[in-house]
C-alpha cells in the first residue's frame, strides 16, 4: 500500500478503516496491474489513465465506485445522479456487508467493460466505450 493510501485510511474511523483495508486487499488482489493512487482526495485504481475503482468516504459510510459499472448491469451497484455518466457504487457500513463474491465478479467486469474517462474533457463529454 502506498503511503497515500496508508494516510487516507489513518484518518478513518475503526470502522471505517476496517472496511477501507477489506476493500483495498481484494481490489488489489484482483486488480494488481492497475495503478493505484489517491486522486481527487481518495484511493482510486486505474487502466493506463482511466479510472476504473475507487472508495471514498461518505456521510452514510464508504461508497465503493465503478466509473464503468452502469454497464455491469448488477442490482446492487446504484448508478450515479447525474445519468450522463456510466459510473455506479455500493456504500458499506460495516465490513461485514462486502461480498467478496461479488466484489471479486464486478472487479473482473471492470477489467471487462470499461468506459473512456482519461479523453472525456478532450471530447467534450462524449464517453466512448473501450472495451
Amino acid at each position: 500500500m502506498n503511503k497515500d493510501v496508508k494516510a487516507y485510511h489513518s484518518k478513518q474511523t475503526k470502522s471505517d478503516k476496517e472496511i477501507c483495508n477489506a476493500l483495498y486487499d481484494i481490489i488489489h488482489e484482483h486488480l494488481p496491474e492497475a495503478e493505484n493512487k489517491v486522486w481527487h482526495a481518495h484511493p482510486v485504481w486505474f487502466f493506463d489513465g482511466n479510472p476504473i475503482v475507487g472508495y471514498s468516504k461518505l456521510k452514510a459510510g464508504i461508497q465503493l465506485m465503478f466509473w464503468s459499472g452502469v454497464s455491469f448491469e448488477e442490482e446492487e451497484l446504484i448508478p450515479g445522479k447525474s445519468g450522463k455518466f456510466k459510473d455506479a457504487s455500493i456504500i458499506y457500513t460495516s465490513v461485514d456487508e462486502i461480498n467478496s463474491k461479488n466484489l471479486k465478479r464486478w472487479l473482473k467486469k471492470s477489467k471487462d467493460i470499461q468506459w473512456d474517462y482519461k479523453n472525456i474533457v478532450k471530447k467534450k463529454g462524449v464517453l466512448d466505450r473501450l472495451k
